[in-house]
């Protein structure tokens, strides 16, 4: 008898066809199976279907059989659950600095994830329109890249632009190059940022990595920044990656605030009871306009109690804010 063509690549297509075309309310029959081998120019028995089946649950699958006069046959194992690759996808939709072309490539590739009837809805949670998002389709390569030199314990060197009221862009130091050690990689408020130690300054610096390009790793090794950076109670200190002089900041807060101010500085801080209806914390605080700013944002709920010279730098941008609107 001769030999079928293409018998060598059966068990993967099967796998192919049951990942792919079925799951727990999509089975498909037998010959729904061996006509979709068929098109792969696989001839194939239900014998031997069955004794496939048996190896492809050995390897880790689970195909199970539905009951019934005619029954079914699915794919019961899923690496991700249908509501996980919604919020996936819900990440890739709202983040800024994937551009909408990388954002409906990757998209399409979590589609892929789990079966074509499942497909179909992750395809209607897809609002692509209308959203802001970067223009600079190298960032993928330039955090990989930034990885690498962190890996690599090496610094980096980068142009770094800002774009003009015409949308061009306009390159700082007249396009000379930044050479940095990298540090972390950090996502704040939609953006993803670089955030390097500046040896010259001994100070840690921020770069929006969407304006970063033609990053390469250099040979010079990163400098000293310590082994204790920890990045998460860096991001509690800093508002929106704007750097200033680092300060132990008393504030007063309303009652109603708690869960803002658990927001902002992470479950760590202490609250202390201060009356019936306000509380007051102590942390450490990057100090910025950014950071009056959200404090101002909370209006006469929030107050700046200590060092004084932080408290009269507020109000120094307040009345500054209010001549400028009169």
């Amino acid at each position: 008898m001769p030999k079928r063509p293409n018998q060598k690549l059966k068990l993967l297509y099967l796998a192919k066809i049951m990942k792919e075309k079925t799951d727990e309310n999509h089975p498909i029959t037998m010959s729904e199976i061996i006509s979709e081998l068929e098109k792969y120019d696989i001839q194939a028995e239900r014998k031997s279907i069955y004794d496939d089946f048996e190896q492809l649950n050995i390897f880790g699958m689970d195909i199970c059989k539905t009951s019934g006069k005619i029954p079914g046959y699915f794919n019961a194992e899923a690496d991700f659950e249908l509501a996980e690759l919604k919020l996936l996808i819900d990440a890739v939709e709202s983040s800024k600095f994937i551009t909408e072309k990388k954002s409906m490539e990757l998209i399409a590739k979590i589609s892929k994830l789990t079966s074509s009837h499942n497909a179909k809805n992750l395809g209607r949670q897809v609002y692509m329109a209308n959203r802001v998002k970067t223009l600079n389709e190298q960032i993928y390569y330039n955090v990989d890249k930034i990885h690498d030199a962190i890996a690599a314990n090496k610094k980096i060197s980068f142009k770094y632009f800002d774009y003009t009221i015409e949308k061009t862009k306009q390159y700082r130091k007249d396009g000379a190059d930044y050479v940095e050690s990298p540090v972390s990689l950090m996502w704040d408020d939609e953006n993803y940022y670089l955030v390097a130690y500046n040896s010259k300054y001994s100070n840690f610096v921020h770069y929006r990595v969407d304006r970063m390009e033609k990053i390469s790793v250099c040979n010079e090794p990163r400098a000293d920044f310590g082994k204790n950076f920890d990045p998460s109670a860096y991001a509690r200190k800093i508002f929106s990656m704007y750097s200033g002089k680092e300060m132990l900041v008393t504030m007063r807060f309303s009652n109603s605030l708690i869960n803002v101010v658990f927001d902002r500085f992470g479950m760590d801080v202490t609250p202390f009871r201060d009356g019936d209806e306000h509380f007051y914390i102590k942390t450490n605080v990057s100090v910025s306009y950014q950071f009056f700013g959200w404090v101002a944002s909370l209006g006469d709920r929030a107050e700046i109690l200590s060092p004084p010279e932080v408290r009269d730098e507020f109000l120094s941008m307040l009345t500054s804010v209010i001549e400028r609107h009169k």
